[in-house]
């Protein structure tokens, strides 16, 4: 799933590849997928983009976004985006596929549901991709302590560490993925209740939250999830469905998988003993 480290390297590395490439074909839903959505008609994605010069590539926390002359392409949540060079074959199964002048592409399935939008400039209203653009990326400056404490102290202290981090998009492009190490490195149980938390508990939830996703972004993105050229990314997960059948790193018990608030959640219950 898109969060902050993975949007954040792909739009880097969409940048680099595809900028300045002449789009020459689009082809939207031709694999249709029950929980693939789309700005409109897909089929209008074609006159939308057709000659258009792929501009700048950003990540807006979760989001993807890709400038094409006055069009925009954005991509969330479950989709995956590949890079194909000319002469490489393409998966015919795809819920978007791209085409550039030099006959490279970018080609796009659906994981289990996930946004591939295409519009003018300015008509996007969707209010989580709005909030998105207001608000600051934990990697960034403006995301410090006092402006996490105000956020903190601002919602009902009996709702869960989790449903704080991870829902009404208090912190876009933070999902139930990231929140994992974010709350092992903190040492936070994801169902321990806001009001249980001492003053240092809450000081280093804010430093797990800056440093484990500052980590995660240095390191190409999380090792459960790929970029555009297939490849995992550099950082390794600690609390993940991929590390389950292993011992905590830290004291050797084993972790714990729980569904929890829409998702699973992974952790260690001498390392992060519930608060409740």
């Amino acid at each position: 799933m898109l969060e902050i480290p993975e949007s954040y390297n792909i739009a880097l590395q969409l940048d680099q590849t595809i900028k300045g490439r002449v789009i020459r074909k689009v082809l939207a839903n031709s694999s249709p997928h029950r929980f693939a959505f789309y700005f409109g008609d897909p089929d209008s994605y074609e006159g939308l983009l057709s000659e258009k010069t792929v501009g700048e590539a950003r990540a807006v926390a979760g989001f993807v976004e890709i400038e094409a002359g006055d069009a925009r392409i954005l991509f969330n949540d479950g989709v995956n985006i590949r890079y194909y060079p000319a002469g490489e074959p393409v998966p015919v199964k795809n819920q978007l596929h791209i085409e550039f002048a030099d006959s490279s592409s970018i080609v796009c399935t659906v994981q289990m549901y996930g946004g591939l939008l295409v519009y003018h400039e300015g008509e996007n209203d969707n209010q989580y991709y709005l909030i998105a653009k207001e608000k600051p990326s934990p990697l960034a400056g403006e995301f410090d302590e006092g402006y996490f404490m105000q956020m903190l102290n601002g919602v009902k202290q009996t709702i869960s560490v989790k449903a704080f981090l991870a829902t009404e998009q208090r912190i876009p492009g933070l999902g139930n993925g990231v929140l994992q190490d974010i709350l092992f490195n903190a040492g936070i149980n994801p169902r321990t209740r806001l009001i249980k938390l001492t003053e240092d508990e809450k000081s280093n939830l804010f430093k797990s939250v800056k440093q484990t996703l500052a980590q995660m972004t240095a390191q190409g993105g999380r090792d459960t999830e790929k970029d555009i050229f297939g490849r995992s990314g550099g950082y390794k997960t600690i609390m993940s469905n991929k590390k389950l059948s292993q011992p905590c790193p830290v004291c050797g018990g084993a972790v714990v998988k729980q569904a929890y608030l829409g998702g699973n959640v992974y952790f260690c219950p001498a390392c992060q003993p519930v608060k409740n």
